[in-house]
C-alpha cells in the first residue's frame, strides 16, 4: 500500500528538506546582519524603489532606522511606508523553489527557477512601489492594500507560475 504513495512521498520529503535548508540558509544570512540593521538584499530592494518612484515624480528619500532594522520611505515629504526584512519576499521566493524543485526536471528546472525568481523579484518591487504610492495619495487604503490587495499580487504570481511549472514542465509526458 505505501508503494501507491510512493511518488507522492518522495515530492513531499524533496520539498520539506529544500524548503527547510533554504529557510536555514536565509536565517544565517539574516543573522550576520542583525547589527548593522536591515539586510543588504532588502536595502537593494528599497533603493530601487526609491528609484522607480523618483523616475514616477514621487519624490522618494529612504531613512535607515538601524535600531530597528529597518527602512522609512519618505514620499512627498511625508513618511509613508517602512521597509523590513519580510517586504523583501525572499520567504515567497523560497517557497517557490521549494516546489519547483520538488518536481526536479533537469537543467529546465534550473532555467523556470531562474526566470521565475526574476519576476517574482520584479513584482515585489513593483508591489512595494504600488503600496507606497497608495498609501501616499489615497490613505484611506493602506489597510486593504497591504494586507490583502499586494499579498494577492505576490502569492497569486506564485500560484501561477506554479501551476505554469506543473502543466507544462513537471507532468507533461515526455515521450508526446
Amino acid at each position: 500500500m505505501l508503494k501507491d504513495f510512493k511518488p507522492v512521498l518522495s515530492i513531499l520529503l524533496r520539498f520539506i528538506i529544500i524548503y527547510l535548508v533554504l529557510l536555514f540558509c536565509y536565517q544565517f544570512y539574516l543573522n550576520s546582519f542583525k547589527e548593522s540593521g536591515l539586510d543588504p538584499f532588502s536595502r537593494i530592494i528599497a533603493e530601487q524603489v526609491s528609484w522607480i518612484q523618483n523616475a514616477l515624480h514621487y519624490p522618494t528619500q529612504l531613512y535607515n532606522d538601524v535600531s530597528k532594522e529597518q527602512v522609512w520611505f519618505y514620499v512627498k515629504k511625508v513618511y509613508v511606508t517602512r521597509m523590513v526584512e519580510g517586504c523583501n519576499a525572499i520567504s515567497v521566493m523560497i517557497l517557490f523553489i521549494s516546489f519547483v524543485f520538488a518536481f526536479y526536471k533537469g537543467l529546465k528546472t534550473f532555467i523556470f527557477a531562474f526566470i521565475g525568481l526574476f519576476l517574482l523579484y520584479i513584482m515585489n518591487i513593483l508591489r512595494i512601489v504600488g503600496l507606497n504610492i497608495v498609501v501616499s495619495d489615497f490613505k484611506q487604503y493602506e489597510r486593504i492594500a497591504h494586507d490583502f490587495l499586494f499579498p494577492a499580487i505576490i502569492y497569486g504570481t506564485v500560484v501561477v507560475l506554479w501551476l505554469i511549472w506543473i502543466k507544462f514542465f513537471a507532468l507533461k509526458n515526455e515521450n508526446s
